[in-house]
């Protein structure tokens, strides 16, 4: 596994340069609830997170014959901004587009939910490349489906700080097996908080939540260092103990993408197994990648520098230290 560690600073810088490209999806997307009161009456839920930023830059568009007849309650909840009011739209909003606009439609997702009073359900995600969708009159379930499946995808291989995690958890495996243990621990570990919180039985506040996961980053600097020196230490001999007791607070994690949407509690075995399964096949894809690459380096030979091969742990340290403080602050910061 030396030939993983050889390319690790190389995939570390790509990834961020993926981060800074896509600063705005590590925030929670906007999110926005129609629930249909009446033949043509909707109670509309309107929230986006807490930067003035957004609030003033996005907004939902609707089609012609809608319109707001009430005055919007506006208010702050912990960290997002929302705003409650009654939509009119004579004639229905079947067929019709509903989409997003302003300033910083080009930069943010918005999760979309109708909830009709047939008890029928479409969600929908509009990101800066699609900024609309169709009412339809009956919901898809195979697009439905995708729509939970992309968004596990996309949650993990947005999440920076979740792999280089993973990353960090490969750098200090040694031997196939041992990788497949510890892969399999993360998975159930996160899987299970994923499904706990999906369900409404824990949760786990984002500040300190994020806080937290910056740290196992942190923790896994010295091992690395450990692991090069070929020392070891209670993480080096069973990784998979601490993929496992991390990957519960990764799951807190996972789960922000998919409580949002505010499911119902028949929705949510089928949006939580297609979530999650979008999160593993994202994980997979990122370790086979890296796993590849390694092979690659390996069978054309290259030799590096031995500076470049202590870069990975003090890299792996320093983002950790990096993100620990700076999401320290926020959480203060929210404190007082």
């Amino acid at each position: 596994m030396r030939g993983l560690r050889h390319i690790f600073f190389a995939v570390l810088a790509g990834l961020l340069v993926f981060r800074a490209v896509l600063q705005a999806h590590e925030l929670q997307p906007a999110y926005l609830e129609l629930n249909q009161t009446g033949p043509d009456t909707f109670h509309v839920l309107w929230k986006v997170p807490a930067r003035d930023d957004l609030q003033r830059g996005i907004r939902p568009q609707w089609p012609d014959n809608c319109r707001v007849t009430s005055d919007p309650i506006i208010a702050q909840a912990g960290n997002a901004y929302t705003e409650r009011f009654t939509l009119s739209c004579p004639g229905g909003l079947e067929g019709r587009l509903i989409g997003i606009q302003g300033s910083m439609a080009a930069l943010a997702d918005v999760l979309v939910r109708l909830q009709r009073t047939d008890g029928t359900t479409q969600i929908a995600r509009l990101t800066p490349s699609q900024r609309s969708f169709v009412v339809e009159s009956a919901p898809d379930r195979w697009h439905q489906a995708a729509t939970f499946f992309r968004l596990g995808l996309e949650h993990i291989l947005m999440g920076v700080d979740h792999l280089l995690f993973v990353m960090g958890l490969l750098l200090i495996v040694k031997d196939r097996w041992m990788l497949l243990k510890t892969i399999t621990a993360f998975t159930v570990a996160h899987s299970i908080t994923l499904a706990v919180a999906t369900f409404g039985y824990a949760s786990a506040p984002l500040p300190p939540l994020n806080a937290a996961i910056a740290l196992s980053i942190l923790f896994l600097g010295p091992e690395i260092i450990r692991q090069q020196r070929g020392e070891t230490s209670l993480t080096l001999r069973h990784p998979w103990v601490v993929a496992f007791a991390f990957g519960l607070l990764h799951g807190f994690g996972f789960a922000s993408g998919l409580t949002s949407l505010g499911l119902s509690h028949a929705e949510i075995p089928a949006a939580l197994l297609l979530f999650n399964v979008g999160v593993e096949a994202g994980q997979l894809f990122f370790v086979l990648v890296i796993l590849l690459l390694e092979r690659s380096f390996r069978l054309l030979e290259i030799r590096w520098q031995r500076w470049a091969e202590m870069l990975p742990a003090y890299t792996v340290g320093s983002l950790g230290v990096y993100w620990s403080l700076q999401r320290t602050i926020i959480l203060i910061k929210g404190l007082l």
